[in-house]
């Protein structure tokens, strides 16, 4: 039990990461890789609401959702759940860590519609994940997404012409 919970750790963080073999997710990627405290604080924004999603989706998909024959319904329910969880972390970081949040700016509303947090939820059901293995998932998966956006931080480094060359400052 404890090898299968590993193995799906490292498979979704490493081997099947959502953003370098996958390309899901990469709007926010690329919006807030240019600093490593802002990637880390979306980083772990992303954490929170894919692991928090694949719980709470598992939840309403084997409880209400698969119970009364509304499967039509998933990706839906599935978009109001995402987007309740992204609009608690947004009220809890201008509260709390406002410096971030005005950092995060746009990307963070955008985590809504970040298709790997959606895709991990339906991917969840489509695989007939129990409730702990979903979060395992959705937490290996996002553990993933944080990995890639800080080792891949893009440092712009303004370039200035002087004379006859280009030089980089």
């Amino acid at each position: 039990m404890l090898k299968t919970m590993f193995l799906v750790l490292i498979s979704t963080a490493l081997i099947n990461n959502v953003v370098l073999s996958q390309f899901l997710g990469i709007c926010p990627f690329l919006g807030v890789s240019r600093n490593v405290k802002t990637a880390a604080g979306m980083g772990g924004a992303v954490i929170f609401v894919i692991t928090i999603s694949s719980a709470v989706t598992n939840l309403l998909y084997t409880g209400i959702i698969e119970k009364f024959g509304l499967t039509y319904l998933k990706t839906i329910v599935f978009i109001l759940v995402i987007a309740a969880i992204v609009q608690f972390i947004e009220m809890f970081l201008k509260k709390f860590v406002p410096k971030l949040h005005q950092a995060l700016g746009v990307y963070l509303p955008l985590i809504t519609t970040n298709c790997a947090v959606l895709g991990v939820a339906l991917t969840n059901v489509q695989d007939g994940n129990n409730f702990i293995k979903s979060v395992l998932t959705g937490f290996g998966t996002a553990c993933g997404f944080a990995l890639a956006i800080i080792i891949t931080v893009r440092n712009s480094y303004p370039i200035q012409k002087t004379s006859d060359s280009l030089t980089i400052k």
